[in-house]
């Protein structure tokens, strides 16, 4: 790995690690920017994950240390998207070259569309108390979540949020405390999967990893000091960005 490499790594790790706790969409940078440098689909990939899981414990801390968890909560969240987490993952390590390239940019597509069209990119306040109603369900949907970040993990935000805002009725700085607990879980389980299947490139994701905490870091605590509020106008900007983002380039 040249300097430069790692310097720029660092730098987009800070920008994806902000946009992934306040909102989600950091791997659609990280991912393409590993790609670019020449890393196959599979390595870049898994080696995101190496960043993914350093960001989100960061964050887990981050949350905790100003009172926020519910670590009960989260972990049989957790435990529900794991069947698919696995699937996923096992799915993504057979990805190679240009099919990994085709899958991604229908990935894109496909969150360029729902970001667009789909309702549930829409968050709200709770409509109401969590229920066993809303936990049977909300439970029973983490396996596309957890589907999708074994496979990809590019915009899983986006399916998630809907998921623990709308379906489960929880606040945005809550759901994103959760979702950091969720995605880091699960990217332990779907990263040593990778790393049994491909040849991690693991200086590239440290140097990611080490920007994605930082920007994990401040993440959470803007959205603990600034709440609901500014976790809409971040989502909001960064769905603006990525569908001009899509379209146009």
């Amino acid at each position: 790995m040249e300097y430069w490499q790692g310097i720029t790594l660092f730098l987009v790790g800070i920008v994806a690690g902000v946009i992934n706790i306040m909102a989600a969409g950091g791997s659609m940078i990280t991912v393409p920017v590993l790609v670019f440098m020449g890393v196959p689909g599979p390595v870049a990939n898994g080696t995101n994950r190496i960043a993914i899981v350093a960001q989100n414990i960061t964050a887990i801390i981050t949350f905790f240390r100003q009172g926020y968890s519910d670590f009960k909560l989260s972990l049989t969240l957790t435990l529900c998207a794991l069947p698919g987490v696995i699937v996923g993952a096992i799915l993504g390590t057979r990805l190679e070259g240009l099919w990994f390239n085709r899958t991604l940019a229908l990935v894109m597509l496909a969150i360029m569309l729902l970001m667009t069209f789909g309702k549930g990119t829409k968050v709200e306040q709770p409509v109401s108390p969590l229920t066993p109603k809303r936990l049977f369900i909300g439970h029973l949907l983490m396996l596309i979540p957890g589907f999708f970040g074994g496979f990809i993990q590019i915009g899983v935000g986006f399916i998630l949020l809907p998921i623990l805002n709308k379906v489960l009725g929880i606040d945005l700085v809550h759901a994103n405390m959760h979702k950091a607990f969720i995605i880091g879980a699960y990217t332990i389980v779907a990263l040593t999967i990778f790393i049994t299947q491909v040849e991690l490139l693991w200086l590239f994701g440290l140097c990611l990893g080490l920007g994605n905490s930082i920007g994990a870091w401040l993440g959470a605590h803007l959205a603990i000091r600034k709440g609901e509020k500014l976790i809409k106008n971040v989502l909001n900007v960064v769905l603006v960005v990525f569908i001009i983002k899509l379209l146009c380039f």
